[in-house]
């Protein structure tokens, strides 16, 4: 074990946690002061004022996620039964439209099951081609948004109409529409015919996991969602106890101890758990609901402590696996904290809800907001309006356009491989961090996120990767308002073939790039370093995955 770090561990019928801390003290006082506070039993009654009067309005409008291992019962037969009636009409294909806490929670859960579901989740047009594309005929398509107006959302139902058109479908017969009351969406899909779900509005969209978002889609799917209920039911009386044991205030309180001594990044790992996926809905969890006021805790998702480019021997990372190996007789986290949760996938999922609303009290922030998401969402529509300046590529190398944000990259620099080398010597050896952002057709494409292995050993530095338009909507919030100790490489690509949207004065390629660069302007601003890498064509990309494989 780690020199100088305590180990234990608490537990339940269900479930198990071990934990690891470099300093005993300071963390045993943090949970001490959480049951003192009463702050579980607070959270479980729905107590908007534990996060101080800032935050009061938004939680007191988002804390109903702690009720849905039995508020969500309903709904078990409510999906069982459409479910019933749409296999019985050969209606077999599930694809889910959405975007972050609308597709995340439902691909895990999927995943976990065994059973399939397409998420689609990008703007790319080529990766929405190959969705319209496949088993139309037996397609059912969920159309998740919590706000009704997300454009990714629109775009993406917009185009399963106009198909299920040509092709001689009634749409009403095929789309299902999951939303809040009173949303676009909600009057939109009234009119047209379709099945409508109504989530509680009482519930953010990254906590939703329990409520219509995860289940529909899941349970039209083939999950048993009575039996994830129960997983989180099992875990819920530990959870709501004001205890030293409480899982939910020891992991919270852990994650928050640490990031106030500067160990504020937490590498999530698979350890043997039957959900590998699970790391990317956690993702977005704590980063989207910690990274503002200039702090925050930054996810760092690798497949297992064994890949190559692990980051947890780094000093500002806290080392977290989920699954029933105990990995600590075998790595040692140089931060000397760390912990491993083993509970079935429902109780994961209540356990990490509580965690993070916990970590945001002992950080001092309102974990239920995520006021940076907005301004990458303005940019765009103001890139798509021709009110956005185009930025200027610095060089073309070869296949290869290189844009990049002002004052960091060197004059002279001639080649992708230089800027990119650049990028990665700026990267604070000690806080430092390295993000790719990815706005491809991520299964066509799925080999590049190997190079978050490389850049990692590279650096010696945490490095995650994700893919756009997709993490606009989890980390993005993180990279804008949590701590500057990023650097930001994105990398777009002409496409196959652009796809018009349907009634939309844009295509979404035109909508994907509006993206990528309104997100980085908007970084830019915020004194980000950013390099962007554009493709002459998808066939192009192996060239840029040599330049950051090197």
């Amino acid at each position: 074990m780690t020199s100088g770090t305590a180990w234990d561990a608490c537990g339940g019928a269900s479930w198990e946690l071990f934990f690891g801390y470099a300093d005993e003290s300071a963390y045993a006082a943090t949970v001490e002061q959480l049951v003192a506070d009463g702050v579980a039993s607070g959270i479980a009654r729905q107590d908007a004022t534990l996060w101080g009067p800032d935050a009061e309005d938004e939680s007191g409008k988002r804390l109903s996620w702690v009720q849905l291992s039995t508020a969500s019962r309903p709904l078990v037969g409510e999906v069982a039964a459409l479910r019933d009636e749409l296999v019985g009409q050969g209606l077999d294909h599930v694809v889910l439209c959405g975007m972050g806490g609308s597709s995340l929670a439902p691909e895990v859960i999927c995943d976990a099951a065994g059973v399939p579901l397409t998420v689609l989740d990008s703007s790319d047009p080529d990766f929405v081609r190959s969705a319209l594309a496949d088993r139309l005929d037996r397609a059912v398509v969920v159309v998740s948004s919590k706000s009704g107006g997300t454009v990714e959302t629109d775009s993406q139902r917009r185009a399963f109409e106009h198909a299920f058109t040509e092709a001689g479908i009634d749409p009403a017969a095929r789309i299902v529409v999951v939303t809040d009351p009173g949303s676009p969406l909600e009057q939109t899909a009234r009119d047209a015919g379709y099945r409508v779900f109504l989530a509680d509005p009482e519930v953010g969209g990254r906590y939703s996991a329990l409520t219509a978002f995860g289940l529909v889609p899941s349970g039209l799917a083939g999950v048993d969602l009575g039996v994830l209920l129960d997983e989180a039911e099992s875990i819920r009386p530990a959870l709501e106890a004001d205890s030293v044991d409480n899982p939910g205030l020891r992991v919270g309180g852990l994650l928050g101890a640490a990031a106030r001594a500067g160990v504020a990044k937490v590498v999530l790992a698979d350890a043997g758990s039957p959900f590998a996926g699970f790391g990317d809905w956690a993702e977005q969890l704590v980063a989207e609901s910690t990274g503002k006021q200039g702090t925050g805790i930054l996810p760092v998702v690798v497949p297992s402590v064994e890949a190559p480019g692990f980051a947890s021997s780094t000093p500002d990372c806290v080392l977290a696996t989920v699954g029933p190996d105990f990995v600590f007789d075998h790595v040692t986290p140089a931060s000397g904290w760390g912990f491993t949760v083993d509970a079935p996938l429902g109780a994961q999922m209540l356990l990490w809800e509580y965690a993070t609303a916990v970590a945001g009290r002992v950080l001092g922030i309102n974990p239920f907001d995520q006021p940076d998401v907005e301004s990458a969402k303005t940019a765009a529509r103001e890139m798509l309006d021709g009110g956005g300046v185009s930025p200027e590529p610095v060089f073309t190398d070869g296949p290869v356009t290189v844009f990049a944000s002002d004052g960091w990259l060197p004059e002279g620099t001639t080649t992708a491989a230089d800027a990119v080398a650049a990028l990665l010597a700026s990267v604070d050896p000690e806080q430092g961090y390295v993000t790719v952002q990815a706005y491809l057709d991520r299964t066509r494409d799925a080999a590049l996120a190997g190079v978050r292995e490389s850049l990692a050993a590279t650096t010696g530095r945490p490095t995650t990767f994700g893919w756009g338009p997709r993490f606009l909507h989890s980390t993005g919030q993180y990279h804008k308002g949590g701590p500057a100790t990023g650097v930001y490489l994105q990398v777009t690509s002409e496409p196959e073939a652009d796809l018009e949207v349907p009634g939309r004065p844009f295509t979404f390629h035109e909508f994907l790039t509006a993206q990528a660069v309104g997100d980085g302007q908007v970084l830019a601003d915020h004194g980000r370093p950013v390099l962007r890498l554009h493709l002459a064509s998808p066939g192009d990309l192996s060239t840029v995955q040599g330049v950051l494989s090197a």
